[in-house]
């Protein structure tokens, strides 16, 4: 069940075409990252994530890589044993949203050197920040790959 808040801005947000929730997984279904643009209660959070998983990790590779879920749209695409998953609008482009999620990859692949499921568990807090140079509110903000690890590299010297 998703919390409702009687807030104008919320109800503003939740009208116009966003990502709802980002979530990175391995093939046994541990979530390694997760980022929610939505208030969803933890409860609420910890079902989807395991239905999600079971639905995207038994689906056969041939098939597509969208699948209509409650009223809105799973679009996923694995990366050696990760399965990348974005949860977008019913009516939002399945494929600029496949886009975003393999320039999220590249981008970690840009920073990391060829980035593996060890490189985001030890570095998660990289990657939510990347994430969050390129993601703004469920709204992709930023697509230009060398700006956004040159901020990060920035933001590591102030450290």
């Amino acid at each position: 069940m998703r919390v409702r808040c009687e807030c104008p801005f919320v109800r503003y947000i939740e009208s116009i075409s966003m990502i709802r929730y980002l979530l990175l997984q391995n093939k046994q279904g541990k979530t390694r990252l997760s980022k929610w643009y939505i208030p969803v209660e933890y409860e609420e959070q910890s079902r989807l994530v395991n239905e999600i998983h079971k639905l995207v990790s038994t689906r056969d590779a041939k098939v597509t890589n969208f699948i209509e879920f409650s009223t809105y749209k799973l679009i996923t695409r694995r990366y050696a044993g990760l399965f990348f998953t974005v949860a977008v609008d019913i009516n939002d482009n399945e494929l600029l949203t496949l886009e975003t999620i393999h320039f999220l990859v590249e981008t970690l692949d840009m920073y990391f050197k060829s980035v593996c499921e060890m490189d985001i568990i030890y570095n998660f807090y990289k990657v939510y920040e990347i994430m969050d140079n390129y993601i703004v509110a469920g709204e992709v903000l930023d697509v230009n790959k060398i700006a956004i690890i040159e901020r990060i590299k920035e933001l590591e010297k102030l450290n």
